[in-house]
């Protein structure tokens, strides 16, 4: 952030240090933790003393003394500016491909939809975000083997190549060919698929 210490010890961390639309989200989550309940993964942004900002993903633990009284609240941050830039670049990348890309989360759930997805299907974003995709959107004699491959991904057992037909929102029967790939967060741990198909009517 660029302080030093004597800049910041007996300073308001949230009056002093925290961005004017953030404070009272940040000074909720350190008197939960005043009062015993402690937050996990706590987004907002933090300015250093430059005059740049910075996103801190945020632990708040609280502090006890050798008698387990409450004394004080220690955070544990992780800059995660970076992280949240690729993020934005993978959007943007995935929503302008030239190929229909489509995610679905550990529970089927459609969380990504890009804009070929949508021109090829007509199905518009809104219209497919947050529904089963096997249940919703693949056709009936097709469900069982869609519904294995996302679960083989979500395994991490990747498919490539695989046909199965979609019916558009028009009702015209097309024939695409997927690639299932795993879809993973920065620690490694299994948070749905990606699917990148390709029109071979």
């Amino acid at each position: 952030v660029g302080y030093n210490t004597d800049e910041v010890m007996g300073h308001s961390l949230v009056k002093e240090f925290i961005t004017e639309d953030y404070q009272a989200s940040v000074q909720t989550v350190l008197d939960k933790a005043l009062d015993g309940v402690e937050t996990a993964n706590f987004e907002f942004p933090l300015i250093t003393k430059a005059g740049l900002r910075i996103e801190v993903l945020l632990n708040a633990t609280t502090r006890r003394n050798e008698h387990g009284k409450v004394i004080g609240v220690v955070g544990i941050g992780q800059d995660i500016t970076a992280r949240l830039a690729q993020e934005r670049e993978y959007s943007k990348l995935i929503d302008n491909a030239n190929a229909p890309i489509f995610g679905v989360d550990t529970s089927g759930r459609v969380n990504v939809w890009n804009q070929c997805a949508m021109k090829l299907v007509g199905y518009s974003l809104d219209e497919v975000m947050g529904k089963n995709l096997v249940q919703e959107f693949i056709t009936n004699e097709y469900k069982d083997a869609v519904s294995t491959v996302l679960n083989l991904a979500l395994q991490g057992q990747e498919t490539a190549n695989f046909e199965f037909p979609l019916v558009t929102k028009h009702g015209i029967r097309i024939e695409v060919l997927l690639n299932a790939t795993t879809r993973r967060d920065e620690q490694g741990h299994v948070i749905g698929v990606v699917g990148i198909g390709q029109d071979i009517t």
